[in-house]
């Protein structure tokens, strides 16, 4: 489509996107797949992405799309966060942030900025861009929420710390969810005003699809992924376990680790690996996995949102071994899932994780129904959704730029 802003003869548009990225590759994801399609589908439209993530520079963004590199913070056990690399406290850090976030608005000029699940950013540092882009009233703000994000008791007491809510209902012009009703409300639990509610919109999952052209590995294989890695080392480890304790297990199973599995244990792993004589084959990153879902008989993953589109969008046979610490998210994703007969779901309390387990769930693939079987109409509309209301907004501000 053609952009309303070339057509009255101004600059094409500029879409920022807001990824705090503390933890794993969910955030950065999304936001990628969002720029892409909104830039595919406004083809004088750029995008820039701000993100936290140490890996944002392994992956290849589409032309027109490029990011931003904000200081790193990790995530400790007991909750606290501290600065990955820059020998900075914490607060100096989230400064750092914000300043760097509030300036690239500045020259970047945004028309519209889609926030990614923190209406306030990571510890507060979007609210100087926020309050700047209000005051000027040249930006659309939209604040981009995943189907799930935690019990409804624990949102709400989170987004009051964080005083989210009051910054939701004043700032955002409008609030997407990137799922569908019918399988979770993640604003349950939340008291969120009338107004508010109307300026939501459910745009059903983000499609994922294969761009790249290599072919496949060697048929037939599952695919296993714990995602990011960081946490996944419960699910590669009874994966590894089911190979050792079941000679006959099959198909072979090509692992992808995720770039956040931390090294010791790794090593530990690809010992494993290699003892298996070629029945499990892996791999530390990749950033085009979409080739090995496209190949795969079935997935081993966990439950992240990323992850659950991919299963989806590849109409992927999937066993999932979802975390609960230190939320419910994947859980509340993966039980809702198998009761709409989309997954199957290895529950800790109901089937046990253990070796014994994982062999069944593994045999078990192939007598799986597909997701297809299970969808409903527009579960899966949500980057057709995104576009036609990107669109729609830049439509509203190049009309008020007329005036």
């Amino acid at each position: 489509m053609n952009s309303p802003f070339s057509r009255r003869g101004a600059r094409a548009p500029r879409i920022m996107l807001y990824s705090h990225d503390t933890f794993g590759l969910g955030h950065l994801r999304r936001s990628r797949a969002l720029a892409q399609a909104i830039t595919g589908s406004i083809p004088d439209a750029s995008a820039l992405i701000l993100t936290g993530s140490p890996v944002a520079g392994r992956f290849d963004f589409p032309r027109r799309v490029d990011h931003v590199r904000l200081p790193g913070v990790t995530k400790l056990q007991d909750g606290s966060y501290v600065s990955q690399t820059m020998g900075m406290g914490i607060e100096e850090t989230t400064e750092l942030r914000a300043g760097l976030i509030r300036s690239t608005a500045e020259q970047y000029e945004p028309d519209v900025l889609i926030v990614d699940k923190e209406p306030t950013g990571f510890r507060g540092e979007l609210m100087p861009t926020l309050k700047m882009l209000q005051a000027e009233g040249k930006c659309r703000l939209v604040l981009g929420l995943r189907d799930v994000l935690d019990e409804p008791e624990v949102l709400a007491a989170e987004w009051e710390r964080k005083h989210a809510l009051p910054v939701m209902e004043s700032a955002y012009d409008e609030i997407w969810i990137y799922g569908t009703r019918s399988v979770y409300d993640p604003t349950a639990g939340l008291d969120i005003s009338p107004a508010t509610r109307a300026r939501m919109h459910w745009t059903g999952y983000l499609r994922r699809s294969r761009n790249s052209t290599a072919e496949p590995p060697e048929q037939p294989y599952i695919l296993v992924t714990p995602g990011g890695g960081g946490d996944g080392e419960l699910m590669v480890d009874l994966v590894l376990s089911a190979y050792e304790q079941d000679p006959d297990l099959s198909p072979r199973a090509i692992l992808v680790y995720g770039p956040f599995l931390s090294g010791e244990i790794r090593a530990e792993f690809e010992a494993r690996v290699e003892a298996l004589g070629g029945r499990v084959t892996a791999t530390g990153f990749d950033s085009q996995i979409e080739t090995l879902y496209a190949g795969a008989e079935g997935v081993v993953c966990m439950g992240g949102y990323n992850t659950f589109c991919e299963v989806l969008s590849f109409d992927m046979r999937a066993v999932i071994v979802p975390r609960t610490v230190p939320r419910l998210e994947q859980w509340i994703r993966a039980s809702r899932a198998e009761e709409l007969g989309l997954v199957r779901m290895l529950d800790d309390k109901r089937d046990g994780l253990s070796p014994q387990s994982m062999i069944a769930a593994i045999r078990n693939l192939p007598q799986q129904n597909l997701p297809s079987e299970a969808m409903t109409d527009g579960l899966l509309d949500g980057l057709d959704y995104v576009t036609d209301r990107v669109a729609a907004l830049l439509s509203l501000r190049a009309g008020q730029a007329a005036e």
